[in-house]
């Protein structure tokens, strides 16, 4: 089986997240996930299992935002706990970007799903949904202070710079969001897993951790 489709089943080992230390914001942290685990911002909580907030370092320099839950992270409550969790865990550690320092979260907390047969299939979030679920992620940015912020797909940087963006003609490129504070915009790690050839996605991958090693003087 190749490399990128192997790590991404999960047969090099299951990704690890961290746990917020005890703190004060730590504190705020847990009273935002009870929050959210409320929210009815939009409609998606209707048919979604529960609310994936984000987790990690609450005082992260680095934070990384990616789109939507998928259906396992639905089920289990945590964001990238899928196979492109697992590829993302792996561009990271050769990216030499240390994992245990990243706060990890979605634009948007709640899976978005079509019914397929039995099979829950994976829907975009509309604007108006990505808009919505702004609120959370103003909260986990003023919470976390990042110094960097990664937006991995189109949805993400939508959110993070509050406008559309075409994420090959900028990506790789850092731009500042505030004083302080920067972003960069790149692929999302599900557009590896789907392109439709070994060699494409040894090549896509390849660019993303030279991407992703950018952030060791950036993060």
């Amino acid at each position: 089986m190749p490399e990128v489709e192997r790590y991404a089943r999960g047969e090099r080992g299951e990704s690890r997240r961290t746990i917020p230390a005890e703190s004060g914001a730590a504190a705020a942290y847990a009273v935002l996930v009870r929050e959210a685990a409320r929210c009815t911002r939009c409609d998606l909580y209707k048919a979604a299992t529960r609310t994936v907030f984000g987790e990690g370092p609450v005082e992260a320099r680095l934070m990384l935002v990616g789109e939507i839950p998928g259906d396992m992270e639905d089920r289990r409550g945590r964001p990238f706990v899928g196979p492109a969790g697992r590829l993302l865990d792996r561009a990271l550690e050769e990216a030499g970007v240390d994992r245990s320092t990243v706060y990890l979260t979605n634009s948007v907390k709640h899976f978005k799903f079509e019914l397929t047969g039995r099979r829950r299939q994976h829907r975009a979030p509309s604007v108006s949904e990505i808009n919505a679920c702004h609120y959370w992620l103003d909260r986990e940015l003023a919470l976390v202070k990042p110094r960097t912020v990664v937006a991995l797909g189109g949805t993400a940087a939508r959110a993070v710079f509050g406008k559309p963006v075409r994420v090959l003609q900028v990506r790789g490129k850092f731009a500042d969001l505030e004083p302080g504070r920067q972003a960069m915009v790149t692929i999302h790690p599900s557009a590896i897993l789907r392109m439709p050839e070994e060699s494409m996605r040894h090549q896509a991958f390849e660019t993303f951790v030279s991407e992703l090693r950018l952030l060791r003087n950036n993060g």
